[in-house]
């Protein structure tokens, strides 16, 4: 049986994912900041037993400890980051910036990924089977994109997160684990635009992305229809 562990698993996309690799057979990890809360979630366990809950707050250090403690004998096929954070948008350029919130944008999308990477690499590094790292990121992390101004926060996030990631693809790469970079598209999420694509096509593009990916290719940016993102 394959694991998965997903982050931000309480809703949106993640929830989309965990739901769908339930219905595929894959023993699932969902982690969020307050599972108490994630009613969809407790939903999903009365159908599947091979789902369970765990909190975790990908920015707090006690978490990442506690659930490196938790799973420390679980062998991890497939890590899923998905958790992110974006602020709502600012239409007045530098007369606006809140310096907190980029911050807390930075620690969450550029920082956050990076850090459960680093807690659950052991168990990633257990699995017998192919073993992949996957990371959500965004065409708003694309410089060669920007054709529009605001949204410095997330951008600037996502575009870091790339960087980091491609950095990271070369040294798992030696290891034997791939790392793949996906763009989920504009869904209609929370964080999402007010027009777009269901976390069902979403996810459902990605998984065939996930599929088809291979460790030569590891490091590459893929949009959920399997197009390559510009950098």
């Amino acid at each position: 049986m394959k694991r998965v562990l997903i982050t931000g698993s309480n809703r949106g996309i993640g929830l989309e994912f965990t739901r769908q690799y339930l219905e595929s057979g894959y023993r699932v990890y969902a982690t969020c900041r307050r599972p108490a809360e994630a009613h969809d979630l407790h939903m999903l366990m009365k159908l599947h037993d091979r789902l369970s809950i765990h909190r975790f707050d990908i920015t707090v250090q006690e978490d990442l400890s506690n659930i490196s403690q938790e799973l420390k004998d679980v062998a991890i096929d497939m890590l899923i980051n998905n958790a992110g954070v974006y602020f709502k948008k600012c239409d007045q350029g530098l007369k606006c910036i809140h310096y907190d919130n980029w911050r807390r944008t930075l620690e969450v999308n550029t920082l956050g990924p990076v850090r459960v990477t680093e807690a659950l690499l052991e168990n990633v590094e257990k699995s017998d089977g192919p073993r992949l790292v996957v990371v959500l990121s965004s065409h708003m992390g694309s410089i060669a994109d920007i054709d529009e101004p605001g949204s410095l926060y997330y951008r600037s996030s996502k575009a870091a997160l790339n960087a980091a990631i491609q950095g990271i693809a070369l040294d798992l790469k030696e290891i034997n684990i791939g790392v793949l970079l996906l763009h989920p598209g504009g869904v209609l999420t929370r964080m999402g635009p007010d027009h777009g694509i269901s976390e069902k096509q979403s996810v459902d593009g990605m998984r065939r992305v996930i599929e088809n990916f291979s460790l030569e290719n590891s490091g590459m940016f893929v949009r959920y229809d399997g197009e390559l993102m510009p950098w």
